[in-house]
């Protein structure tokens, strides 16, 4: 997944209530597109089959479902999602040191190991909501502290926002992936993302991969969407990536 491709760098986010309006978006956006995120609602809705179709069609698959639970449950997770061929895959660096061991040595173990990335912390979350869960600190401080805890734990890479990709890919370096959600193009509604940015801003960061739903999907012409974001993507170079 760490390659210099522009469009293995971009991934749509498919949240939609069913695999019927997921799949005719995927019909609109064509070879524009080659990777999706499939998340809990759509999921949810459509289950493993869709994630099949998607795979069969050969397009790769963000299955960002964030498992979250003892070391043994999200391995068997882990393991699940492998056998049906998605490229990447989100944990929560949240649950500790042995479950992201446990979800890598997992991936490890199949034939076809997706990479494994640690959500952070949630894109919607601000210092405030930090402090109301009883997290000390702010933000980028928990962003930092999760992010070296999965890379010594073996992670390919962490999920977080463009804003803290700066000092993560300083701390980090090359050949480790930061992905990207809260990518808005410039003037639109931020929605419920509390830290945003646009694709171009987000590369220059440091970004590996951005995540891009609603202003593609919304658009009235989602492939042209696509391919003014690629462009964005193109002028930023591979200078993330290996």
């Amino acid at each position: 997944m760490l390659t210099p491709d522009p469009r293995d760098r971009l991934i749509v986010a498919l949240d939609f209530p069913d695999s019927e309006n997921a799949l005719i978006m995927v019909q609109k956006l064509g070879g524009t597109v080659t990777t999706y995120k499939v998340g809990k609602q759509l999921f949810t809705a459509a289950g493993p089959e869709l994630v099949r179709k998607l795979v069969s069609g050969k397009y790769q698959v963000f299955l960002d479902l964030k498992f979250h639970d003892i070391p043994n449950t999200v391995g068997a997770a882990v393991r699940s999602a492998a056998a049906l061929g998605v490229s990447m895959l989100t944990v929560h660096a949240s649950g500790g040191a042995k479950m992201l061991r446990a979800a890598v040595e997992a991936a490890a173990s199949t034939s076809r190991p997706p990479l494994i990335l640690a959500v952070t912390v949630l894109t919607s979350l601000s210092d405030g909501d930090l402090a109301e869960i009883g997290m000390r600190g702010q933000v980028r401080e928990q962003v930092l502290r999760l992010a070296a805890l999965a890379r010594n734990a073996g992670c390919g890479g962490v999920v977080a926002s463009a804003q803290e990709a700066k000092e993560l890919r300083q701390e980090l370096g090359r050949g480790f992936a930061i992905v990207t959600p809260g990518v808005r193009l410039a003037g639109e509604d931020q929605g419920d993302q509390a830290r945003v940015v646009t694709p171009a801003q987000a590369m220059a960061a440091g970004a590996s991969h951005i995540v891009v739903g609603r202003p593609i999907t919304n658009a009235v012409a989602p492939a042209e969407a696509a391919e003014a974001i690629l462009r964005e993507i193109r002028s930023s170079g591979d200078r993330n990536i290996g």
